[in-house]
């Protein structure tokens, strides 16, 4: 038999075999969403200015609508992703967003544009192109910062904000982490001095070291890492955080460096939560005194987590936050 003769008669068997079940189907089986638009899962790019663009996705569906901003700087959405199990659940949409040069938006791989200031008209761009209005805005970490700044400039679209796991100035941070540090082992502080010294911090012994002494005490104390947390940060965009950051998290040397807010969080008027625990990177008292600063403020500290307390007392922090969000 002919090759071409041969494929013909598979497809006419094919076609036979798979018949009677396509004709059993019936339009009343089917679910299909309106077929006024394409549809694409929620995914948008949102249009910031300059050019530029920047990817956006929503989940779940409810009157209460929260922005998440992620960290970094030059991290992306996916260590947001157990917020799916917690939040559309309780009747709560809310939206992923990646920030400029990461990992689902614009790569413009251009310093010029990674200043605090832009990215703060960046998260504002995405706020309109979404259409938001009296919405919740929740940072983590940088994200935290971003927030912050948000909220001193257009607190007049928010319900209410969440600074998630950071504190109100640089000079802050680096005190507390400083204070983690200095509790290593004298070998350990000496070898990661020899390093900083050399000016070799991305030399692959100085990241174990971050590791194995910080990150697995004071980022996220699980063993193994959660998988969004691990994409999350095998797609960190360290030039970004070079940039804004420094060297390490040892060190605010980049454009961060000397921003301070703490006299500022009274002018932020809407309802604020602040979220800490006692493994952070972030002194929880911090958390505590930022509350106190703010007009309507409470907070959170996890007494058993860490900068990813939403992942490692996952439970209490998402019953913390839930609770505000629905008060």
């Amino acid at each position: 038999m002919k090759r071409r003769s041969f494929l013909s008669l598979g497809a006419m068997t094919a076609a036979a075999t798979l018949t009677p079940h396509v004709a059993s189907a019936t339009t009343k089986d089917i679910k299909l969403p309106s077929a006024d638009t394409v549809h694409v899962g929620g995914s948008r790019r949102i249009e910031i200015g300059g050019g530029h663009w920047v990817w956006t996705k929503k989940v779940g569906s409810g009157s209460t609508k929260v922005l998440l901003l992620h960290g970094g700087p030059g991290a992306d959405h996916r260590y947001f992703e157990g917020f799916e199990d917690f939040l559309p659940p309780n009747g709560i949409e809310f939206y992923y967003y990646d920030q400029l040069d990461s990992t689902n938006s614009e790569k413009t791989n251009d310093p010029s544009l990674w200043t605090i200031e832009r990215y703060t008209d960046e998260v504002e761009a995405v706020r309109q192109g979404l259409g938001l209005d009296q919405f919740y805005l929740l940072g983590h970490s940088w994200g935290g910062l971003l927030a912050i700044e948000y909220a001193l400039k257009y607190q007049q679209h928010l319900k209410g904000l969440v600074i998630s796991n950071m504190a109100a100035s640089s000079e802050s941070f680096v005190k507390h982490v400083s204070k983690i540090r200095a509790g290593f082992p004298e070998s350990v502080r000496a070898e990661l001095e020899h390093y900083e010294n050399a000016n070799k911090t991305d030399d692959p012994a100085y990241q174990k070291l971050l590791f194995e002494k910080l990150y697995k005490v004071f980022i996220c104390r699980l063993d193994p890492w959660p998988d969004p947390v691990q994409r999350s940060l095998d797609g960190w965009n360290q030039h970004v955080y070079n940039v804004l950051q420094g060297r390490s998290e040892f060190e605010a040397s980049g454009r961060m460096k000397g921003w301070d807010r703490w006299a500022d969080l009274p002018k932020i008027k809407v309802r604020t939560l602040t979220m800490g625990a006692r493994y952070d990177e972030m002194d929880p008292e911090d958390m505590r005194k930022m509350a106190t600063l703010v007009a309507h403020g409470q907070s959170w500290i996890s007494e058993t987590g860490s900068h990813f307390a939403m992942y490692d007392d996952q439970q209490n922090y998402f019953r913390a936050l839930l609770t505000f969000l629905q008060g």
